[in-house]
């Protein structure tokens, strides 16, 4: 039979998405191939230095890589590729930053290419003396020397070992606060050995990417136990660090006073710290420095855990270069960047050190099981002639407040409650014994998203909300006081609403591939009534809101996902009926 993928000499793949290969041709590219266009019956991915350097820093050889497009290719791999493939492989370990006593040394067989670096403009700046032994780094610019390499075509894999941080007396627990069996999955315990990679001095650093609802931070907290030294954890917002903290009470052997809270309205320095990227960033006026950048150094940390990692402010970016000394791990659910600084994450957190597609979690029953729809609305005449005469920023803005996704929301909130929120808006389970779904609406516009909650009569969520009122209205949400909410791009990130089944997406930022995985993301816990999850999501058909939307789909299509399509005033005639709120599963 012939393969499903036609591999091409620019470096992309077409990958034809109803062969009966596509599936396991599409879970072989994504370690060392990233995804650019997913229309219905085509695929192209493409093959860059950096996703060959991540397979590369995973333990993937060049032989592998061709190995897996000799497989599924229909043609003859062509030979340029298969030499790109081999060089920049090989590229991955061709410098070694390693230790020489006090000093940081870059070390590499091949003395010309040593020779090449020392001369160049971009990297010069940070090196200090170059011997026959190799090139001494300049003190303090370790971090900027891999920024810098990397920029070139050069990854550095950095051996030089790590401080060791103030020690710190911690296990996991075998049960949790609430009497609990605690352990971890074996994927957990799997990304844990792979970021300390055996011990080794190439150990300690880099990324852990694994779906939403997966559990990342007991990833995290495992990595932390196994470090048993002072711990600095940045995350999204105060909301994250509660939960971080939350966790880290309930699954370790820590007690209140050894985590603090350093956040807006805690400023608590303890040996586990945990800190948002918010209060990093603050600055009283644009010309000042950025006061609580010093907590990097205030502490004798260990290590430093970035959640959310491929949210880094540019200010920790530059924090980051300069400690390069502590280990760092960072969590994530995708290394996409729209900033297209991928490459930073690399060289300054670490590469990617482990990862697994989503739908092999979700057929092992770790996550929830998930259908995608995207719906078409279409504008009101009136909306259409503003729209054409407007440019493109408000055209966007148009098409995402579309006044007719509201009546859409009303009808899949039905659909998913078996009744109007206005009516009844905390039902029990009906005769048939139908699970009661928990739905988030989210949006990115704030009075978009205020007309809907007024309309369906529910409590709204935004970035103003104190976070006094949003832990107890999470909290009603999770005790099932409340089906439903209303929710601004806060609830983007780290967000633990566990029951949560259903999101309709209304509108959300341009093209972002990472914000739409968050939102599916915020659904996919295995619920207890073992319902699977549905996420919606509504665009303005005919608009750039549209195109936005397939570029938004890309990062969740290469995990498998589909999504099926369909329009509005079809759903409202009923004249395409979605399924209905479906059966728990035994």
């Amino acid at each position: 039979m012939p393969g499903p993928a036609v591999v091409q000499s620019d470096r992309t793949i077409l990958l034809e998405v109803d062969h009966p290969l596509y599936e396991d041709a599409r879970d072989a590219l994504a370690p060392f191939a990233d995804l650019e266009k997913s229309p219905e019956h085509v695929h192209t991915y493409r093959i860059t230095p950096l996703s060959l350097w991540n397979a590369a820093a995973a333990g993937l050889g060049a032989e592998d890589i061709l190995g897996a497009l000799e497989t599924y290719s229909r043609y003859p791999v062509p030979e340029n590729l298969r030499r790109d493939i081999v060089e920049y492989v090989g590229r991955y370990g061709r410098l070694r930053l390693q230790r020489d006593g006090d000093r940081l040394i870059l070390r590499s067989p091949d003395p010309v290419l040593l020779t090449q670096i020392w001369n160049h403009r971009q990297a010069r700046p940070y090196l200090e003396e170059h011997t026959p032994e190799g090139i001494y780094v300049a003190p303090g610019k370790r971090g900027h020397l891999k920024q810098a390499l990397i920029k070139i075509g050069w990854p550095v894999e950095d051996l030089a070992g790590y401080t060791p941080g103030a020690p710190l007396v911690i296990t996991l627990r075998e049960r949790t606060g609430a009497g609990l069996p605690f352990g971890l999955r074996p994927y957990q315990r799997e990304a844990a050995d792979r970021f300390w990679k055996g011990g080794g001095p190439a150990g300690g650093s880099g990324v852990i990417v694994l779906p939403c609802g997966a559990g990342k931070t007991i990833v995290g907290l495992a990595i932390l136990a196994e470090a048993r030294t002072r711990t600095l954890i940045l995350c999204t917002g105060v909301t994250a660090a509660r939960q971080w903290r939350d966790e880290l009470l309930d699954k370790t052997t820590l007690l209140p006073d050894d985590v603090g809270e350093y956040t807006g309205e805690e400023k608590q320095v303890r040996p586990v710290t945990v800190s948002t990227y918010q209060v990093m960033t603050y600055h009283p006026r644009k010309s000042e420095e950025f006061p609580h950048l010093k907590l990097f150094d205030r502490e004798d940390w260990g290590l430093i855990i970035y959640d959310e990692v491929h949210l880094l402010p540019a200010p920790v970016f530059r924090v980051t270069a300069e400690i390069q000394a502590r280990r760092r791990l960072g969590l994530t659910a995708t290394l996409v960047r729209e900033d297209g600084r991928e490459d930073d994450v690399f060289s300054l957190i670490g590469p990617k050190r482990y990862d697994v597609a989503w739908k092999v979690l979700e057929r092992q029953g770790w996550i929830a099981e998930a259908t995608c729809h995207e719906i078409r609305v279409s504008m009101p005449e009136d909306l259409r002639l503003l729209y054409a005469v407007s440019d493109e920023r408000s055209r966007f803005r148009l098409a995402s407040e579309n006044p007719a996704k509201i009546p859409i929301v009303h009808h899949l909130v039905r659909l998913h409650l078996g009744h109007d929120p206005r009516d009844n808006p905390t039902p029990s389970p009906d005769a048939r014994g139908t699970a009661p779904e928990r739905i988030l609406v989210i949006g990115q516009f704030l009075e978009q998203l205020a007309q809907i909650a007024q309309s369906l009569g529910v409590p709204l969520i935004t970035g103003t909300t104190p976070n006094r009122e949003r832990e107890r209205l999470y909290r009603q949400f999770r005790d099932g006081e409340l089906r439903l909410l209303v929710v601004s791009k806060v609830a983007n990130f780290a967000l633990d609403l566990p029951e949560a089944s259903v999101a309709i997406q209304v509108s959300g930022t341009f093209g972002s591939r990472q914000e739409e995985a968050q939102r599916l993301g915020r659904i996919l816990r295995p619920k207890a009534s073992g319902i699977p999850a549905t996420f919606y999501t509504l665009v303005s058909r005919e608009t750039k809101e549209q195109d936005f939307a397939q570029k938004r789909q890309l990062f969740l299509t290469e995990q498998g996902y589909r999504y099926s399509i369909h329009y509005g005033h079809e759903l409202l005639d009923g004249r395409v009926p979605l399924p209905p709120a479906r059966e728990a599963r035994t």
